[in-house]
């Protein structure tokens, strides 16, 4: 069960918002009773990236197997 705060990995791209599927964000909101999710994904030093909204099939919780990874983000 995903909850308010919990970090969650994006399982689909999101390109118009320059973000990738493996990304990690924080959830800020659920609204819809848990349809859908309100995301926050950052760079490592705490600048917002982008706040989307997105289903409950885009995102899943993090797992005692993931292993963190970074990429540089693209230039907008």
């Amino acid at each position: 069960m995903i909850k308010d705060h919990d970090c969650v990995v994006l399982t689909a791209n999101v390109p118009d918002e320059g973000l990738e599927a493996g990304d990690v964000g924080t959830v800020v909101h659920i609204p819809k009773g848990g349809e859908g999710y309100e995301v926050e994904f950052m760079t490592l030093t705490g600048e917002t990236v982008a706040i989307v909204t997105l289903l409950a099939g885009q995102v899943r919780p993090l797992t005692r197997r993931d292993l963190a990874h970074t990429r540089e983000l693209a230039a907008a």
